[in-house]
């Protein structure tokens, strides 16, 4: 791993990804911690473009789907993630790879381990230390969500009660990387969670001091 500090959040739509990466944030930036938060997809001005056509723009098989979410991911990474972690910045981004995992392996059928492969090529390897899953029944964040929904939105009850199993199952799998909390509680008390598990990754000495990135977007 470079220097720097990986943090991903994870979870189905509507669990309170956003408002988790911003408490953080600036919680890390008061210790004086250069802080860069993203999002995927969107997390660049290409992942825009990227974003809008996976989400909003025509139907997609879920092939095309896959492909253009590791397409985003890898420019992501190449052009933000890695260069942030290398200056020793703490990134913290809104969806990474679990999320293509969970929705386009499980959720649409193509097969965790054929995607999460192709994930891994698009980042040439590089996984968080820590990934936060907001674990919350679908129905419950879907209820909290304004607006016209997305296509994965949209995309059925039993799609996200897949997606939420697949995302437990991942984090059973591998304890070491991923912190499982209940998002039906309070965001400070959630908040709190987070940073105590993130705390032994800071040491005892800031970085540097920096401005808190702004590629966050709505509440997710």
């Amino acid at each position: 791993m470079p220097p720097g500090v990986f943090v991903s959040f994870e979870g189905g739509d509507g669990v309170g990804k956003s408002t988790q990466v911003a408490l953080l944030g600036h919680h890390l930036t008061t210790l004086g911690r250069e802080v860069v938060v993203t999002r995927e997809p969107g997390g660049t001005p290409l992942g825009l473009e990227l974003r809008r056509a996976v989400l909003h723009g025509e139907d997609l098989d879920p092939r095309t789907e896959a492909l253009l979410y590791a397409a985003d991911r890898a420019h992501h990474v190449a052009s933000l993630v890695r260069p942030a972690l290398a200056r020793g910045a703490v990134v913290l981004t809104d969806r990474y790879l679990d999320s293509s995992v969970a929705y386009q392996g499980t959720g649409r059928g193509l097969g965790a381990d054929e995607v999460e492969q192709l994930s891994l090529w698009a980042v040439q390897g590089l996984l968080p230390h820590v990934t936060v899953l907001l674990d919350l029944d679908p129905a419950i964040g879907l209820a909290r969500l304004t607006g016209d929904p997305d296509r994965l939105e949209a995309a059925g009850d039993e799609f996200h009660r897949r997606t939420r199993e697949a995302f437990l199952a991942r984090a059973a799998a591998d304890p070491a990387r991923w912190l499982v909390l209940d998002a039906s509680r309070p965001a400070d008390v959630v908040a709190a969670q987070v940073r105590a598990r993130i705390a032994p990754l800071l040491g005892a000495s800031p970085v540097g001091a920096g401005p808190v990135g702004a590629a966050a977007g709505s509440v997710a």
